[in-house]
């Protein structure tokens, strides 16, 4: 089991300085990636549509400061030697498939590989039209972006022709070392697990509810259907601080029986009073619990 981190955007400000300083602590604290959330842009309260989202509330407004994904990545990796870094996730129907698959080759190239791509398809409609795309058509979108990337990061010359995208052998030199795994995020509705099943190389859930094994157990029949065996898909589940070394021990045996790869510790973005850094030695402990009780 893989063990990572949250990076907290909303309390770690702005200075250079705090955000190395907290990647470089994290790597110095045994994680084995760290994980970022993103969003462009943010909204008025007043945009939000709770019919579109799955909250009754927004998560995050306009004032909410987000730093993007893969500058945050680039940074960081010139500054580590070994922490991975993940995207979770990143809402790909909103971005350039192509912009995208050269900025993630380009920090994978920089970073020696260490780039791992979780993507979903977000619930901002505001976001969606503040960069000119479309939010209704996101889910379907998302699926022919997953096969573009793949082609792009792997071959040196593409022709692409689907329902979004017409590329006439186009190539973005340099490709990687490797492809870069693409792992799918998002709720529990039959698209998007039939979609993990289809398209992922792991899957990361958002609140797998009061009947976890009867979701996962939806994804394997998935798998199963698209010919693939539930050991080729990656799981990265999420556990937070609360308690003691006693329920994070129990937390990850948990996740470990559904088949997890990954484990997340969420350490939360509020609450400013508590710092960046207070948290990250926090985090620590609950590091060191599950690899003193579990090995990992």
């Amino acid at each position: 089991m893989r063990i990572g981190l949250q990076f907290p955007h909303r309390i770690v400000g702005s200075d250079p300085a705090a955000v190395l300083g907290f990647a470089q602590g994290a790597e110095d604290s045994g994680f084995d990636y760290l994980f970022a959330f993103e969003h462009v842009a943010g909204a008025h309260p007043d945009r939000f549509r709770a019919v579109d989202t799955g909250f009754r509330s927004p998560p995050y407004l306009y004032d909410d400061p987000f730093h993007e994904p893969f500058t945050l990545f680039a940074f960081l990796a010139g500054a580590t030697r070994r922490i991975e870094f993940t995207t979770t996730v990143l809402v790909l129907p909103q971005r350039q498939t192509v912009l995208v698959a050269k900025q993630a080759a380009e920090v994978s190239i920089l970073s020696g590989g260490r780039l791992r791509l979780g993507v979903g398809v977000g619930w901002n409609h505001a976001e969606y039209e503040a960069l000119g795309a479309d939010f209704h058509s996101r889910g379907r979108r998302v699926d022919e972006q997953v096969t573009l990337l793949r082609r792009l990061w792997t071959e040196p010359l593409v022709s692409f022709h689907g329902r979004w995208h017409n590329l006439d052998r186009i190539g973005i030199a340099p490709l990687p070392q490797a492809p870069i795994p693409v792992w799918i995020g998002g709720g529990l509705g039959t698209a998007t697990l039939r979609r993990v099943a289809r398209l992922g190389d792991g899957w990361m859930p958002m609140g797998l509810g009061a009947a976890p094994d009867e979701v996962v157990a939806r994804v394997r029949t998935f798998l199963a259907e698209a010919g693939r065996a539930p050991s080729s898909l990656g799981i990265q589940g999420a556990i937070g601080m609360a308690g003691g070394p006693a329920e994070w021990v129990a937390a990850a045996r948990a996740w470990e029986g559904l088949g997890a790869t990954h484990l997340s510790i969420s350490i939360g973005d509020q609450d400013p009073p508590v710092s960046a850094m207070e948290r990250l030695k926090r985090a620590s402990e609950v590091r060191r619990a599950l690899k003193e009780e579990l090995g990992y």
